[in-house]
């Protein structure tokens, strides 16, 4: 394997540590030493390592309705449901009642999401028989297909909150890996899906900032209020920035992109997106309201294998506005070196 490929699926797995920051405190973290041939066997690592730490602490479990024929008087009886069944004349009764079980919505998600990676991913045979091991510990747990999981009702508390990171891994692998092919039937495909490395991206570098730098103030979805001289209007649209860094009176606002071409090209012309910078020097003009120069913007790119990638400083109206590269390829010191060059300029006398 390249070089290259290699330092991308190992910075791929720091930047899951950071975007998933429990990851760093469990014995995950010893997966940043191996070496891994794809982002399948990366993703089937982890789940291994976590999971198997959930399975020490005990698979969570939940009071899920069930519905059964029994002898006797369990919760409910379902009385339409027993006399159409004819139940009652051999002492039987259908009847609906909670049972504390491990077959839940959560344990559903974590099973459907090995089995997926173990039919149809890369996955090394280690990892595979490492997969199978822990299977048996969901014998009891309903299979269901990975679209089928309702990621956005699973809800967590206290008893399960482990479930939180495991379960966001499993999300990005389904939502970021998974294919449909002609026939109906599923497949992962080789690489995350742009969309979900984005927001991948843009909580990396969020959670790079928070755990390396305490000293500053890390917010990220901050709505930025618009500078209206008089009047309201109630259409205006909301400017919420990716990831806003604040050190004593100065503050940077970071907008992470991650696209198939950092540089817009047309015919023989090629220039910044124009978009991007609008929306940046929105935020910063609107964000610096008593016109300091305190408040700078960044456009954070992914780097990409164009000839022109974005790397300048230009001060607009007072402020600076940045378009800088993150060379996601190189090696972790590269890349964590540009992050603390990046937010330099706050601590800059």
């Amino acid at each position: 394997m390249a070089e290259k490929d290699n330092h991308r699926i190992k910075n791929i797995y720091y930047m899951l540590s950071y975007a998933f920051q429990t990851l760093r405190k469990t014995g995950c973290r010893s997966v940043a030493v191996e070496n891994f041939d794809n982002i399948h066997d990366l993703i089937a690592a982890i789940l291994i390592k976590g999971i198997a730490e959930q399975i020490k602490r005990g698979l969570h479990r939940d009071y899920m309705q069930q519905k059964d024929v029994i002898a006797g008087l369990r919760g409910q009886i379902l009385v339409a449901e027993t006399i159409k069944q004819q139940t009652q004349s051999y002492g039987r009764l259908v009847c609906s009642f909670d049972e504390f079980v491990s077959d839940n919505p959560h344990n559903r998600a974590l099973k459907s999401v090995m089995l997926l990676l173990l039919r149809t991913g890369n996955v090394k045979q280690e990892n595979k028989n490492a997969l199978k091991k822990l299977l048996n510990y969901f014998e009891e747990v309903s299979e269901i297909l990975p679209t089928a999981i309702k990621w956005d009702a699973l809800k967590y508390h206290r008893n399960n909150a482990s479930y939180r990171m495991l379960l966001g891994i499993c999300r990005l692998a389904v939502k970021g890996l998974l294919l449909t092919t002609e026939d109906g039937k599923y497949k992962l495909d080789s690489w995350l899906q742009e969309e979900v490395i984005h927001l991948l991206y843009e909580r990396f570098v969020l959670n790079y900032y928070k755990i390396e730098h305490p000293e500053l103030s890390v917010c990220s979805q901050d709505v930025i209020n618009w500078k209206v001289d008089s009047g309201k209007c109630k259409y205006l649209p909301k400017m919420k920035a990716d990831v806003i860094l604040q050190y004593k009176d100065k503050r940077l606002i970071i907008d992470t992109k991650y696209y198939g071409q950092t540089m817009h090209r047309n015919h023989n012309t090629t220039t910044y997106h124009s978009n991007n910078l609008y929306q940046i020097y929105a935020y910063v003009k609107n964000s610096d309201i008593n016109k300091t120069g305190n408040v700078a913007g960044m456009l954070l790119y992914a780097m990409t294998d164009e000839d022109i990638t974005p790397d300048e400083d230009i001060s607009i109206d007072g402020n600076l506005i940045s378009l800088k590269t993150l060379d996601l390829g190189g090696s972790w010191e590269t890349i964590t070196a540009q992050l603390e060059n990046l937010c330099s300029w706050l601590f800059a006398a």
